[in-house]
C-alpha cells in the first residue's frame, strides 16, 4: 500500500507514518499511543482496551486503595484521581454505581494535614495512594457542593502536591465556578447550559482543558455539549478524548461514536488524533508502544471514526515504517 507521507501527515498530524506489521505484513498507519482520559475501572473489564487501541487511561473516580494496587507494568497504563472530593450528601454519594469508598467528604478548609474532613487531608489521601490528579465534584444539580473556601483550599493543596485538579461540573454556574477557583481540567464538556462566548474564551485562554465525553448524553444534552465544545475548540481550547467508560453501554476501546461527535464539533482529523494522543496527566506518552491502524486512511471524514476504531496497541518494534 503506497501512502504519500506529506498528505498523510497533513491529514492526521506530524507523527503519522505509513507502517506494516513485521509479523503479518499487514499495512496501515502508525500513530502515537491513544488515551482515554475519563474511565471508571471498577465498572468495566479493562483487559480488552489495548487490543482495541487504548494504551493509557485516566480513572476519574474510584477507590484509591484498589487503584494503587493495579500493576503498572502492562497496558493500558493507568493514571487515577482516586475518590471524588465532595460535600456531605453530595454527588456521587448514594449512586448505585458508586461504592462508598469512591467518595471523600470534605467539610473543612484546613490546609493542615491530618484534620478530619480537611481539604489538605483529602488531597493527601489521594496523593499518598499514588493519584496523578485530584477530582472535585461540582454537581449542584444533584446535591450540595463543598463551600467556596473548601474548594479553594483543595485547589491550593493539590497545587502543593503538584497535582492538577479536574472537576465534574453539572448545574448552572458550575463551569464558571471551576474556572474561577483554578480547576485545570473539566471532566465533561459542559452539557447542561450553553456557555457564552466570553466564558468559553476565558476557559480556552486560561489553559483549561475539557474532556469530551460527548457520547454519554441524551440528545438534548449532547447537542449542548457539542455546541460548547465547538466554540471551545474554535477558541483554541485543549480538547482531550474521553468517554466516561463504564457509564452506559460503550465499546471497550476506541469509541467511533465519540470520534464522530468530535468531528461534528468541528475538530479536523489531526485535532481528533491529537485529542486521542495527548498524554495528560503524564508528561509523555507510554514508551515502547504505538497505535497501529490497519488499512488505508479513508478519504471521507465520515468514515474516519470506524477506521480509527480498528486501532490496536503494538510494540514499536513490531512495525516497519515505509514512508513514500
Amino acid at each position: 500500500m503506497s501512502i504519500d507521507l506529506d498528505a498523510l501527515q497533513a491529514r492526521l498530524g506530524a507523527h503519522a507514518l505509513p507502517a506494516r506489521s513485521a509479523s503479518t505484513g499487514e499495512a496501515g498507519v502508525s500513530l502515537p499511543p491513544f488515551h482515554d482520559h475519563h474511565v471508571h475501572l471498577h465498572l468495566i473489564d479493562s483487559s480488552g482496551l489495548a487490543a482495541h487501541g487504548i494504551a493509557a487511561v485516566v480513572d476519574l473516580g474510584g477507590d484509591p486503595v484498589a487503584l494503587a494496587r493495579i500493576d503498572g507494568g502492562g497496558f493500558p497504563r493507568v493514571s487515577f484521581a482516586g475518590a471524588f472530593l465532595t460535600a456531605a450528601g453530595g454527588y456521587p454519594i448514594g449512586r448505585p454505581w458508586a461504592p462508598d469508598r469512591i467518595s471523600h467528604v470534605v467539610t473543612d478548609a484546613s490546609t493542615h494535614p491530618g484534620v478530619a474532613g480537611g481539604a489538605r487531608t483529602a488531597v493527601d489521601a489521594q496523593a499518598d495512594a499514588g493519584a496523578s490528579v485530584v477530582k472535585l465534584s461540582l454537581n449542584a444539580a444533584a446535591g450540595p457542593i463543598p463551600e467556596r473556601a473548601v474548594l479553594e483550599a483543595i485547589v491550593s493543596a493539590a497545587g502543593e502536591r503538584r497535582l492538577p485538579v479536574v472537576a465534574h461540573c453539572q448545574g448552572v454556574g458550575m463551569a464558571a465556578l471551576a474556572l474561577e477557583i483554578g480547576v485545570d481540567v473539566v471532566a465533561h464538556t459542559p452539557f447542561d447550559e450553553r456557555l457564552d462566548a466570553d466564558a468559553i474564551t476565558d476557559a480556552a485562554t486560561s489553559g483549561q482543558a475539557w474532556i469530551s465525553t460527548l457520547g454519554i448524553h441524551s440528545p438534548s444534552s449532547r447537542e449542548m455539549a457539542v455546541a460548547n465544545l465547538a466554540a471551545f475548540a474554535a477558541a483554541g481550547g485543549r480538547v482531550l478524548y474521553g468517554t466516561d467508560l463504564g457509564n452506559g453501554d460503550q465499546p471497550v476501546g476506541v469509541n467511533a461514536e465519540e470520534l464522530r461527535l468530535l468531528l461534528t464539533a468541528g475538530l479536523d482529523p489531526a485535532a481528533v488524533v491529537a485529542a486521542l494522543a495527548d498524554p495528560w496527566p503524564a508528561a509523555a506518552a507510554p514508551s515502547g508502544v504505538c497505535t497501529f491502524v490497519p488499512g488505508a486512511v479513508p478519504s471521507d471524514d465520515a468514515d474516519l471514526p470506524a477506521w480509527l476504531a480498528g486501532a490496536r496497541v503494538v510494540p514499536s518494534e513490531e512495525l516497519i515504517h515505509d514512508a513514500r
